[in-house]
């Protein structure tokens, strides 16, 4: 019999962790596969040694990247990649890769490496990140989920204000975009496949994120948008993706993010599809 270990962080609090785990146990269960759950600090990376017993996949629904890498070196199949879930989970090496594929995002600069007591201090380039943006702008925090460590910007004492406050922290700068204020989409893909989409809204937030308060809805999905969203998963090397698109003023896709651990409870409970068994079925047939 197949098996399977479906891992998430045994750190984080809230019963939703876990839960995105259980999703994918039950749709393993379904396709006959022997699937365990297990806590990433359940696992011990001994670098001397090996696991007695090893299953025949790995799915990593968290941004433990050293565990992943470590399963990959005794040849356990992880999902998605290691590497893929670096990449996506910094936001600055994220932007890039996917201006380098020429997806259409906002207009984004990538801030320079600080350290913890020395942040970003030159008037002259946060003046000239000023003249580029304008205000209000966009800073976000290298790594974050669900919206947090997203600041919105809106005066040069605020942003000199929060730059000092991010030495040692990679992070960039954005461009807001005021058409898309409160509402995005986001699109799961497995593979070439797009599987659910959900639009977000907020009342309460420039962030649409259901964690900070925003209600979703079933979408239709546009041509433009459905193409942008699977070449902005291309563009990360990301198997499993959930693509965040913005509207430009002309309601035209840009992409917010690209998550490589996207959760998929919400998007179940919106449109009925199990994300999960999407992912099951990938995995099955990508290891025959």
């Amino acid at each position: 019999m197949t098996t399977a270990w479906m891992i998430y962080n045994g750190s984080l609090a809230g019963d939703k962790f876990r839960d995105q785990a259980e999703l994918l146990q039950e749709a393993a269960m379904r396709k006959g596969v022997e699937a365990r759950i297990v806590a990433n600090d359940e696992l011990f990376i001994d670098a001397t040694s090996s696991f007695p017993s090893r299953p025949d996949f790995a799915v990593l629904l968290d941004k433990d990247v050293l565990l992943g890498r470590f399963l990959r070196t005794l040849h356990i199949p992880v999902y998605n990649d290691p590497e893929v879930i670096e990449r996506c989970d910094n936001k600055a090496h994220q932007y890039i890769a996917l201006a380098q594929a020429n997806i259409p995002m906002p207009h984004t600069i990538v801030a320079p490496k600080t350290y913890p007591n020395a942040p970003l201090q030159n008037e002259r380039y946060l003046d000239h990140i000023i003249e580029t943006l304008g205000f209000p702008m966009v800073v976000k925090e290298g790594r974050g989920s669900f919206g947090m460590h997203v600041y919105l910007i809106q005066t040069r004492e605020e942003l000199f204000e929060k730059v000092a406050t991010l030495g040692g922290v990679d992070f960039i700068f954005q461009k807001y975009v005021a058409s898309s204020h409160g509402r995005d989409i986001r699109v799961n893909i497995i593979g070439d496949d797009i599987v659910a989409a959900m639009q977000r809204t907020s009342d309460c937030d420039f962030r649409a994120n259901i964690t900070n308060g925003g209600t979703a809805s079933t979408v239709v999905l546009t041509d433009v948008q459905k193409k942008i969203a699977l070449r902005a998963a291309q563009a990360v090397g990301a198997t499993f993706a959930g693509v965040d698109l913005l509207f430009d003023e002309n309601e035209q896709p840009l992409v917010c993010e690209v998550n490589a651990a996207a959760h998929i409870r919400n998007i179940y409970n919106v449109t009925g599809i199990n994300v999960a068994d999407a992912m099951i079925d990938y995995i099955l047939e990508d290891l025959k």
